[in-house]
């Protein structure tokens, strides 16, 4: 049996070094073509929406995902970072990228995070306000707050997490896992390609970059989404950004919606041999609510 690896989460080494070879791992993974990270059409997965450090709702969501129990389940995970209860008046979300990291390294086949917009945010130290301020300043404070002077180490390794995290990840079948897709209005300015090269600083840092575009775009239309749908060749969208009050919502036909960070979150189990419409797989939903609480953080 897999041990995922326990790390102390003040020794800056230890999580330096992890999330250091957790982004090696990411870059390096078989399957992976430039931003897009494939996966065979065999096994499941288990997707799941926006996270935002929920520790309770993690630990449910690993168990579920029984990754000891074959190399071929596999587990998305999105928007990791950000989540709504400060310590002290500081964001201690990095413990979660330190938890997924321990996960990445210990199933490196099989555990997929992408960057979604809180991740991009935060490499780009550009602003978000939530709560009681700028979140990523109150991120940025929480591990000065436990590092101290080595906080910059801290911080460029997580830099280095960001920057190895795939735009999305796609089954030899036609499932696509992405945070979201671009704003319908400024496809015009969006390169397709994105998915399938490496992202640049531009793709980044530029509010109209490929990769920004995408991990923040909330206006789509059908038509739209069948053009990607046919230029990457995918049945099913399966993405986050939305606030989903059931956990999970059909928006079109083949785009469903996923939320996992809140009371109502959800999960979605996928037979990878056989995607399903967006009508047939939301039957499949797992409400983390119903699942028994783990005392014990992953």
């Amino acid at each position: 049996m897999t041990q995922i690896p326990t790390i102390n989460m003040s020794d800056p080494t230890a999580v330096s070094e992890l999330l250091v070879q957790a982004a090696l791992v990411m870059e390096t993974a078989q399957g992976r073509i430039g931003s897009t990270q494939h996966i065979p059409a065999t096994g499941k997965i288990l997707v799941t929406g926006d996270l935002h450090d929920n520790p309770f709702n993690y630990s449910k969501i690993v168990k579920l995902a029984n990754l000891n129990k074959s190399e071929d389940n596999h587990l998305v995970l999105q928007e990791l970072i950000h989540g709504d209860k400060l310590i002290g008046g500081v964001d201690m979300s990095f413990r979660m990228l330190v938890r997924i990291a321990s996960l990445v390294v210990a199933y490196p086949k099989q555990v997929h995070p992408i960057i979604a917009n809180h991740e991009l945010s935060q490499l780009t130290r550009r602003g978000i306000t939530k709560g009681k301020g700028n979140i990523v300043e109150m991120f940025i404070d929480g591990v000065e707050w436990v590092f101290g002077t080595e906080s910059e180490r801290v911080l460029s390794a997580i830099d280095s997490f960001f920057l190895a995290m795939p735009l999305s990840i796609k089954s030899a079948n036609g499932l696509m896992c992405c945070h979201s897709l671009p704003n319908a209005p400024l496809m015009h300015v969006f390169d397709k390609n994105i998915v399938n090269r490496p992202m640049t600083d531009a793709d980044r840092n530029n509010v109209d970059g490929s990769a920004t575009l995408m991990v923040w775009g909330r206006v789509h239309t059908q038509t739209q989404v069948n053009m990607l749908a046919k230029e990457w060749d995918v049945k099913l969208f399966c993405l986050g950004h939305a606030f989903v009050p059931d956990g999970i919502e059909i928006l079109m036909p083949n785009v469903l919606l996923l939320n996992s960070d809140h009371e109502q979150g959800a999960v979605l189990p996928i037979d990878l041999s056989d995607i399903p419409p967006a009508e047939t797989a939301m039957w499949s939903a797992i409400k983390l609510a119903s699942l028994p609480h783990e005392q014990d953080y992953v």
